[in-house]
């Protein structure tokens, strides 16, 4: 085992006698040493009930004759940095989390790791140090929040961002506003959609890396925490079997989870996750695969924030078990924490609501739920739900309205300045140039919160898991490394082809080359850790992972 390194023979005794201070016995130093890498905290609602959830982690690995040790990891909640410099500090706290859990890995040799975490940069996290180690490992999120409810209509964090639009424009007060603000989140657990979060969380169900049903649990609910004893024994058994990540996370498992993520359509940012964590794995996966796996996959189930059906519901109708059911046919046959190969946990399962999860006959798209677009505005890429775009919006041409960030374009919304037909390009916010990639929730939620519809906005920064409309990120090269976006001009004609999967330029190649002469990049001002990213950091295309 790893951790003999730190408990054998009669030069580690003093090794021993600090592990003697933590109240380890004799009979525990012959046992597999695993580490619990818990982000609880009190400041993101999806963490605040971890640590019971990580209490019967530490009851499994007990019980299944493991020794735990507890470890914190930090997060970030994506809803209160967002629409704000603090969400420039979302995406490196990504590479934080890997960094900061291989460190207590590698240096106290645990002989497995259980991952405990919710949110949007968290599970990625977590995920990439998992590939990164190559030791057993096993992932446990915690679970998605019960939708609010006000007037007997259901709400998520989204109905608040949409309203803000709403009071801008004048169609709704603050005091309804105040209302709809106090009863749309009920407590613990991650946003109630299919936003990031709850996105991943799925997405480590179907490449292997969690135990089966474990997604779509709600956070409140007891078999949260039966799931989580369970996976305490299961990294355990991983461990005796010699069972490690990267022999879970493979090419296969990943195009499983891409498969999935078609299927429900979930948020753009699983395009940057599941590429890094990829990389760290070795994975040749490529933003061509998500295309490939859009053909062959329809989109299924119709999740908020684009459709009506809350995490809740897909668990009630048999959460990713079920969804894995209904597209069999798609999936590679891959092992996963179990014991158990992908197939075999989607032939036991059944789909309970064929209201929530369709029949891949009866889709509610016939195409995957994400579109990997190229053009002249995207040479190397870009992403866009698809399944939260109004047919209307598949095609669309209009003029660019061109803003250096997201604080500007918001002032414009805000201030009524956008009309119908037109394309925002909000820029040098990707990774190196915001840097840090901001999300939009604050723009797209105020654009629809107008009643706009015919508006499409385009972005190298990302968006959140809770946006819906044509709204299409990850535009690379980003302005900031001379992409052409950091080239169009106000009044220039963008065309917008989802069927074709096409995002391009309509200025002519001798304007733009002459654009590019004269074009210099926007510089900030930089320290610390937002100085260290910006310099490390690569194109969103690669997953936005540091060189």
């Amino acid at each position: 085992m790893r951790s003999d390194l730190v408990k054998k023979g009669y030069p580690r005794a003093p090794n021993r006698a600090l592990l003697r201070a933590l109240g380890v016995t004799d009979r525990e130093m012959d046992l597999p040493f695993i580490g619990i890498a818990n982000a609880w905290n009190t400041i993101i609602p999806g963490h605040t009930h971890l640590r019971s959830v990580a209490e019967k982690v530490r009851e499994g690995i007990a019980a299944a004759g493991g020794v735990p040790f507890e470890f914190g990891v930090i997060g970030v909640c994506d809803g209160i940095a967002m629409g704000h410099e603090g969400m420039r500090y979302s995406l490196p706290s990504r590479e934080n989390i890997a960094d900061s859990i291989e460190l207590m890995v590698q240096a106290h040799r645990f002989d497995g790791l259980v991952c405990v975490g919710t949110c949007d940069k968290i599970v990625p996290g977590m995920l990439m140090a998992a590939a990164r180690l190559d030791i057993p490992a096993i992932m446990v999120t915690g679970g998605p929040m019960l939708p609010g409810n006000l007037g007997g209509r259901d709400l998520t964090l989204t109905d608040v961002f949409e309203a803000v639009g709403k009071v801008a424009a004048g169609t709704m007060g603050e005091d309804e506003l105040h209302g709809l603000e106090c009863a749309a989140m009920p407590g613990c657990g991650s946003c109630q959609g299919l936003y990031t979060a709850n996105t991943m969380a799925c997405m480590t169900e179907a490449m292997g890396m969690s135990l089966p049903g474990c997604a779509a649990i709600p956070a409140v609910d007891a078999a949260k925490l039966r799931v989580a004893r369970e996976s305490g024994e299961a990294a355990v058994r991983l461990v005796q079997e010699g069972v490690t990540a990267r022999k879970i996370i493979t090419l296969e498992s990943l195009r499983n989870a891409v498969r999935v993520d078609m299927a429900l359509g979930g948020s753009t940012n699983t395009v940057l996750h599941l590429m890094a964590i990829a990389a760290e794995a070795g994975v040749p996966l490529t933003l061509d695969d998500f295309n490939g796996i859009s053909d062959a996959v329809p989109h299924i189930s119709h999740m908020q924030p684009g459709g009506p059906h809350s995490m809740v519901a897909l668990h009630r109708a048999g959460g990713i078990p079920a969804v894995l059911h209904a597209i069999m046919e798609h999936l590679d046959d891959a092992p996963t924490v179990s014991g158990r190969t992908v197939r075999s946990v989607a032939a036991s399962a059944s789909v309970l609501d064929t209201s929530v999860i369709r029949t891949p006959e009866h889709p509610v798209h016939a195409a995957g739920g994400l579109k990997v677009l190229h053009g002249s505005l995207a040479p190397a890429g870009a992403v866009v739900k698809a399944a939260a775009v109004d047919d209307a919006m598949w095609r669309h041409t209009g003029p660019a309205r061109v803003f250096d960030g997201e604080d500007a374009a918001m002032k414009a919304i805000l201030g009524q300045e956008i009309r119908e037909g037109d394309v925002v390009v909000i820029r040098y916010e990707g990774p190196r140039g915001g840097p840090g990639m901001p999300e939009m929730l604050s723009p797209t939620a105020a654009l629809v919160g107008f009643g706009y519809r015919q508006v499409a906005l385009v972005t190298d920064g990302r968006f959140s898991g809770g946006t819906r409309g044509p709204c299409i990120g990850h535009v690379a090269p980003e302005a900031a490394a001379g992409g052409p976006i950091a080239l169009v001009r106000e009044g220039d004609r963008i065309a917008i082809d989802l069927y074709a999967r096409r995002l391009d330029l309509l200025v002519d190649e001798e304007t733009l080359k002459s654009r590019r002469e004269e074009w210099k990049p926007v510089k900030k001002s930089l320290s610390g850790i937002l100085s260290r990213y910006a310099a490390t950091v690569g194109g969103a295309d690669i997953g936005a992972v540091q060189r």
